[in-house]
C-alpha cells in the first residue's frame, strides 16, 4: 500500500508539471506570433529606408562620407553586444550563443568589451572572465523602437567617442520554429552596399543635400537594424522555450503512462497477494476442523 501511494502521489505531482508545461508553451507561441507579427509590420519601412540609403551611395559620383560609415585608422579595441533570454527554461538557446561569443572573442584575438542584452546574461555573467561593460535587464519579450533606441544610442556614443573602432552584435537568427543560428553582424561602423545598377534616383530629390539627407538615414538605418536585431532574437527565444516545452510535454505524458502501468502493476500485486492470504487462511480452517 506504501508503495501504490508513493506511485500516486507521483502521478500527481507529474500531472501538475504537464498543466505547467502546456501553460509556458501557450505563453510561448502568442509571444512568437506577436513579436512576428512586429517584424513584419516594420519590414516595408526597413526596405524603404534601405532603398534611400543605396540610392544616395550610387548617386552620388563621390564617396560620401559620414561618420557612422567612416571606419577608424586601427582597430584596436572591439566591443561585442551579446543577446540572451530574459529567462532560462528555452533548452540551449541561451548555453549556445554564449559559447559562440566566446568563440567569436577568441578567433578575432582582439581586446574588447561585452555589452549583455537580456536578464539571464546579467546573473550567468557576473562571475565570468568575460569583460562585461554593461548590461541592459530591463528589455520586454516584444521589444519595442524605445528599447531599440536605448541600446543604439549607447552604442552610437561608444564608438564616435573612439572608446571602441568596431561594434558586432551577436545573437540567434530566427530561421525557423526548429532552428535559431547563432549570427554575427557589424553594426558600426556601418557597410552598405551600392546599387549595382548605379542607383535609380528619379523618384528621390534630396532636400537641402546628400549629405545631411545621408545622416538622417544613417540614424534611422541604425536604429531599425537595433530593432530587427531584438525582434529577431526574441522570436529565437519564444521558439526555443516553445519547442522546449513541447518536448517537455510529451516527456511528462510517457512517465504518466509509464507510472499508471507501474500502478496497476502494484494494484493487481497486491490483490493477488490478498487473494492469497485468503485462500492460504480457508485452507488452514479446514485442516482445524
Amino acid at each position: 500500500m506504501a508503495n501504490m501511494r508513493a506511485i500516486r502521489t507521483r502521478i500527481k505531482s507529474v500531472k501538475n508539471t504537464e498543466q505547467i508545461t502546456k501553460a509556458m508553451k501557450m505563453v510561448a507561441v502568442s509571444k512568437l506570433r506577436r513579436t512576428q507579427s512586429s517584424m513584419q509590420a516594420m519590414r516595408p519601412f526597413s526596405e524603404k529606408s534601405q532603398e534611400v540609403m543605396d540610392a544616395l551611395l550610387s548617386a552620388s559620383k563621390a564617396e560620401l562620407e559620414n561618420r557612422f560609415i567612416t571606419p577608424h585608422k586601427e582597430v584596436k579595441k572591439v566591443c561585442y553586444v551579446l543577446f540572451v533570454g530574459n529567462r532560462g527554461l528555452c533548452g540551449a538557446y541561451n548555453s549556445s550563443i554564449l559559447h559562440y561569443a566566446g568563440s567569436v572573442i577568441e578567433n578575432d584575438g582582439m581586446d574588447y568589451g561585452l555589452v549583455v542584452c537580456g536578464r539571464w546574461g546579467k546573473d550567468v555573467l557576473a562571475n565570468s572572465k568575460l569583460n562585461v561593460v554593461r548590461t541592459f535587464t530591463e528589455l520586454s519579450d516584444t521589444p519595442n523602437i524605445d528599447e531599440a533606441l536605448d541600446i543604439a544610442d549607447y552604442l552610437k556614443k561608444l564608438f564616435l567617442s573612439g572608446e571602441y573602432d568596431e561594434i558586432k552584435l551577436i545573437y540567434q537568427h530566427y530561421v525557423t520554429a526548429l532552428r535559431q543560428d547563432p549570427t554575427v553582424f557589424q553594426y558600426l561602423p556601418a557597410s552598405p552596399k551600392k546599387c549595382e545598377n548605379g542607383g535609380e534616383t528619379t523618384s528621390f530629390i534630396f532636400e537641402p543635400d546628400m549629405e545631411s539627407v545621408l545622416e538622417g538615414v544613417m540614424q534611422l538605418y541604425l536604429n531599425n537594424k537595433m530593432l530587427s536585431v531584438l525582434l529577431d532574437a526574441k522570436c529565437g527565444e519564444h521558439s526555443a522555450r516553445m519547442t522546449a516545452m513541447t518536448s517537455a510535454a510529451d516527456s511528462t505524458k510517457a512517465l504518466i503512462a509509464e507510472l499508471d502501468l507501474k500502478l496497476n502493476r502494484a494494484r493487481q500485486a497486491a490483490i493477488t497477494t490478498e487473494i492469497t492470504e485468503i485462500v492460504g487462511g480457508a485452507a488452514a480452517l479446514k485442516k482445524k476442523k
